[in-house]
């Protein structure tokens, strides 16, 4: 995801301090990392989340918690090239 660069403090700040802590009281999600691309090009900022379900991103629970707090009004417009991906753990010989 990228920000507008004049909005990345206040991005950083409410997504650590609101936005994760929000989302990781949804039952089912785990571990929360966040990432800065070292790859120029590539949407600047990523985060993994651990869940329990492939469907929980878009379960009412998730909706809400992503909606609470200030993130839904003062960081996610101005937010762009936001994907979502799902991805399960391989285990060994799979």
């Amino acid at each position: 995801m990228d920000v507008d660069e004049d909005k990345e403090a206040h991005f950083n700040d409410i997504y650590d301090r609101e936005h994760i802590p929000e989302i990781s009281k949804v039952p089912g999600v785990g571990n929360v990392t966040r990432y800065e691309t070292a790859t120029e090009g590539m949407p600047k900022y990523a985060a993994l989340y651990e869940m329990d379900s492939p469907d929980l991103p878009s379960s009412p629970e998730w909706k809400k918690a992503s909606d609470t707090g200030t993130w839904k009004d003062t960081v996610r417009p101005f937010t762009k090239n936001r994907s979502h991906t799902i991805y399960k753990v391989m285990e060994p010989g799979s």
